[in-house]
Parts: structure tokens; sequence; C-alpha cells
């Protein structure tokens, strides 16, 4: 089973976005590690706070099109069909993500007086909506294409660019060239490689059924990734709130890079395989033994990963700092949560959308938001930072096993 899904991968030119992806982690994580030895905690905490609201939004950007071109591209019959989905959602993306950023600065002036020193960088972040919107598209445009080469040198350049530019920035300008770096890293990867399409942008396409459910799948594709997203930044956004201490907000984001980092395996087999399954999703046989060997692969490298952080946590957390190292039960917490994503959540959240049921992703990240809010506000104030690690972990595997029965339950009686 896993010699099937290994080979698939290495058919579907897997390997060139595996090293990229892991060359990316390793790049973004450099830059993030930067940023921490060139900025102040304090100052960097507020950045980070900002930073993790604006994440939130991503997935809505362009009204959650650039799901929807992954999942319709992979549809449709000629490469000419996929050429105007790229260029009617690139034209749309960038009209709704400006929406969006209007919105945030009306709404920034709501913010109560204790979060108003962050209105400043969440102003100036809120131009990644468009940025990393423009770079995502042309990105999935390559997938769809299955020129998975290309999606991988993007990938690649747009992470080994932004370390030059954080330092280049953080070292000059503190956390205002950190910030500018954010924004400005993917725009000029974008300009670079979308000159080589050459595609026209597409005003609009006539309205019918399929573009409704184009824009419908979209809405709920994006709303589902805001809910997930929500999953992993809630508990920065209440540190924030319940604690009022920028420097355990800088501490807890350190604390998981790394078990958040290793959610780039199953992103890259699903990266490279969403639109073959996207294809074949009516072929049962194919799809349930790719679950198989995804789920026995992922199993035994979730084990690895958690006994290597239970026995190296303090020699891991010493490359922070010294001040990092008290805090490793948070480190081997979130390393248990994520193995719950990594074994199930990833995978069959990943195929709810390729059967086109996007919507049940979201209901079930609201599931988890709300849990998520009840369970930080008592564990938060009791525990600090450690509450905030035992509820991400709670969540991440109630989410991800009921994920798992619902897709089971949808494909067996209605695909």
């Amino acid at each position: 089973m896993i010699k099937a899904i290994l080979k698939g991968f290495m058919q579907r030119d897997g390997v060139h976005i595996m090293y990229a992806t892991f060359a990316a982690r390793i790049l973004s994580f450099f830059a993030s590690w930067i940023a921490l030895k060139l900025i102040p905690n304090f100052e960097l905490g507020y950045v980070i706070y900002s930073q993790n609201i604006i994440i939130l939004l991503i997935p809505l950007s362009g009204f959650g099109a650039t799901q929807a071109l992954l999942r319709f591209g992979a549809l449709a019959k000629t490469k000419g069909t996929q050429q105007k989905l790229y260029g009617y959602t690139l034209r749309k993306g960038v009209i709704f993500s400006s929406l969006i950023i209007l919105a945030i600065g009306i709404l920034s002036i709501l913010l109560p007086q204790k979060l108003q020193s962050v209105r400043l960088f969440l102003l100036i972040l809120s131009l990644q909506l468009i940025t990393l919107f423009l770079l995502d598209n042309l990105k999935t445009f390559y997938r769809v294409i299955s020129q998975n080469k290309k999606y991988a040198q993007i990938e690649l350049s747009f992470n080994l660019l932004l370390v030059i530019l954080v330092f280049i920035g953080s070292y000059f300008l503190k956390e205002i060239g950190y910030v500018i770096a954010l924004i400005t890293t993917p725009l000029i990867i974008f300009l670079w490689f979308s000159n080589e399409l050459k595609i026209p942008l597409i005003k609009n396409i006539p309205v019918n059924e399929s573009l409704k459910q184009f824009w419908s799948y979209s809405f709920y594709a994006g709303l589902s990734n805001v809910a997930s997203q929500l999953l992993i930044v809630l508990d920065i956004l209440l540190i924030g709130s319940l604690l009022h201490n920028p420097e355990k907000i800088t501490l807890y984001k350190y604390l998981s890079i790394i078990p958040f980092s290793l959610l780039f395996l199953p992103r890259v087999l699903l990266t490279t395989d969403f639109v073959i399954l996207t294809k074949r999703f009516n072929d049962k046989k194919f799809v349930l033994n790719y679950i198989k060997g995804y789920i026995l692969f992922f199993s035994i490298a979730s084990f690895i990963f958690i006994l290597t952080g239970y026995l190296f946590s303090s020699q891991i957390l010493q490359f922070f700092g010294s001040e990092f190292v008290p805090y490793s039960n948070v480190f081997i917490t979130l390393l248990f949560g994520i193995s719950g994503i990594l074994i199930l959540r990833g995978l069959f959240g990943n195929l709810l959308s390729v059967i086109g049921k996007a919507s049940v992703n979201f209901w079930i990240s609201i599931i988890g938001i709300l849990i998520n809010i009840v369970s930080n506000f008592i564990l938060i104030p009791k525990y600090g930072i450690f509450g905030a690690a035992i509820t991400s972990a709670i969540i991440m595997w109630v989410t991800s096993i009921i994920t798992a029965i619902v897709f089971y339950l949808l494909y067996k009686y209605e695909v």
C-alpha cells in the first residue's frame, strides 16, 4: 500500500515538491529565527499577534477562488478552459481581496484600547491578502496543469527570497522591515514567474450552473480554511487577550514552529496527489487503497516524531534560546496533537474537498473552534501557555476523528 502511494508520488514529480517544500520549511523556520534574533521580543510579539489575525483571513482572500480553481481546474477537460479559469479567478480574487482589506481598515478602529498598539501592523500586513493570493493562485494553476516541477521552483524561490529580505529588513528597520519583507516577497515572485504564462485576465465568464457551483465551493472552501486556520492561531490570539504579555505570545509561537512545520509532509503528498484524487474520486478501490497506505505511513512517522520530541526536547528548544527549555511540556503536547492531523485530518479534510464537500470541513472546524474558545478561557488563566497546548492537542484529535468518520459516511452513501 505504501509502495503504491510512493510510486504514484514519484511519477507525478512529487520528489520535486518534497525537496522544495522541505527546503521551504527550513528557510521559513530560518526566517522566523532571524526575526527572533534581530527584533526585541516585545515588539515582535505585536507583529506576531497582528500577523496571526491576517493569517486567519488569508484563506478567504479572493473569496476562496484559489481552492475552487484547484478542484474545477482539475475537472476541466481542456487547457483553454483551465487558462480561462485562472485569468478569471485572478481578476475577481484581487477585487475581493481589496474589499476585505478595506473592511479590516474600518474594523480596526474598533479594536479595544489595549490592542491599539497592533493596529499599524495589522493595517500594513493586510496587504498580504493580495500579494499572497496572487502567488497562491499562480502556484495552484501550475498544479492544475500538472507542472508540479514549476510549482516546486516557485515555492523554493519564494522562501529563499523571504530569508534574504527578512534579514535585510529586520537588521536595518527591525519590526517594520520584517513586515515589509512579508508583504513584498510574494509579489516579487508572482511578477517574476507570471511573465512566463501570458494569460489574459478574463473579465467575466457566462453565468451558468457550473459557475454557481464554482463560487459556492470557493466560498465554503475559503471559510473552511479560515476556520481550520483559526484552530491554529486562536491559541496565540487568546494568549494575547488573556495574559496581556507579548513575550508569552513569542514563546508560544516559537514553541509551535517545529510541530506545525511537520505538516509539510502530508502537504507535500496531497499537493502532489490532489489533482489525481479529484479526477479518480469515483474509483473507490483506488481511493480506499490510498487511504490505507497513507494512514499506515503517517502513523509510523508520528510515532517517530513524538518519541524524538520526548527524548530530545531540551536539545531542540535550546536552538531558540535557554528561555524556551522550561516549556518542553508545551512542545511535546503540541507534537502529540499534530499527529492527529498527520494521520487523519490532513487526508480526510482534503478528500472531503475532493468530493465537493468543502462545507463539511467548515462545520467540523466550527465545532472545534467553539470547544477551543471555552477550553482556553478555562485552561490559559490556570496553566498559561501549557493550557493552550493541551486545548490544541485535544481539538486536533477530536476534529480529525470526526472528519474521518464523516468522510466515510458521505463516500459510502453519496459517491
